[in-house]
Order: C-alpha cells, then sequence, then structure tokens
C-alpha cells in the first residue's frame, strides 16, 4: 500500500531518498530500484563508515551520538545534491531536524519511507545484535520506533513494506517517483 503524504511536484525526480525504521528494507530495496533506473546507489550510513575509517557502532561509543548525527548531516547535505542516485538513510536521520528539512524540500528529490511494524523489525535483524547494539534493548527499540514514526510518515510518501517482497517495493518506489 502507498500513500502520499504531500501533492506530487511538477519537478522531475533526480534523487529517491528512502528512510524507514531498520530492518525495513532500505539497504536491500535501493540497489533494486538503483539497478532500474540505472542509477547509482549510496548506503549513507556505508559512506559515514568509509569516511571515519570506523564502524557506525565505534563512532557512537567513542564520540557519541550527537557527533555521529553531524557527520550523517554533513554526509546527507553532500549526496542528496547529486543526481540519478537513490540513498538509503540510517534509521535515525530523520529525527535531526535540518536532515528532515533539507530532504523534504530539496527539488527533485522524493524522500520515501519503508513503513514497517516493530515486531517485522525484530524478525528481520534478529542475530544482528552484534552491528546493532540498540536491538538488545527492547523497551529503547519500542520507544525508538514510536518517537520516529510520526517523522517517518512526514515523507513525501510512505510505503507499507512489511508483507510485500523487495522486487515489490521496489516497484512501489518507482511507481511513486513516477518512473519506468
Amino acid at each position: 500500500m502507498v500513500s502520499e503524504n504531500q501533492s506530487s511536484s511538477k519537478i522531475p525526480v533526480r534523487r529517491i531518498v528512502l528512510t524507514g525504521f531498520m530492518g525495513s528494507g532500505k539497504s536491500t530495496v535501493g540497489p533494486l530500484v538503483a539497478a532500474r533506473l540505472g542509477w547509482q546507489f549510496v548506503d549513507v550510513d556505508n559512506v559515514i563508515e568509509a569516511e571515519a575509517s570506523a564502524t557506525i557502532a565505534d563512532i557512537f561509543a567513542r564520540r557519541g551520538e550527537g557527533a555521529f548525527r553531524d557527520c550523517e548531516h554533513a554526509a546527507i547535505s553532500r549526496l542528496a545534491n547529486g543526481d540519478s542516485v537513490v540513498l538509503a538513510l540510517g534509521g535515525g536521520a530523520i529525527e535531526r531536524e535540518d536532515t528532515r528539512e533539507l530532504l523534504l524540500n530539496a527539488p527533485g528529490t522524493l524522500l520515501v519511507h519503508l513503513e514497517i511494524e516493530l515486531n517485522t523489525t525484530l524478525d528481520r535483524c534478529r542475530g544482528t545484535e552484534n552491528t546493532r547494539p540498540v536491538l538488545a534493548d527492547h523497551a529503547d527499540l519500542a520507544a525508538r520506533y514510536h518517537r520516529r514514526m510520526p517523522l517517518y510518515r512526514m515523507a513525501h510518501v510512505s510505503i507499507h513494506a512489511g508483507a510485500l517482497s523487495p522486487d515489490q517495493v521496489a516497484n512501489a518506489v518507482l511507481q511513486a517517483a513516477g518512473l519506468p
């Protein structure tokens, strides 16, 4: 199911940005969408890790979440200027207001929320607790999920991705973008 949250812009889509909670499929669907369009796929977390020569977990542990969010915003600001690109954001990027505003107001950008239930996150992410320490604390995870959901739903489009295959979600993204 696809729901549009804002009226469609007359400016053609030049970049697609995928947001959603961990396990929503951003890093799986993004490459599918990019391949179908002949565009580049970029996972923002991978860019941050490469630039910092450290994992996201290490950056959080050594420098704190605030410093990580600063690095994340800088990377998104740079990458969101590109054309013919599909970006996958980290799950918390949407919490920062200036990042959210940048993505909602950048001409040619379609911000797409891949929506899933919290139980789907737990199912899909089981076994990744070493790279996603937040999974160990279910109460904190639930609080993050509920805090972020209204922010995710501010995206231009929301796709209920929990029961769909990656190909079906990719098709819904392309349809929402008005691209082949």
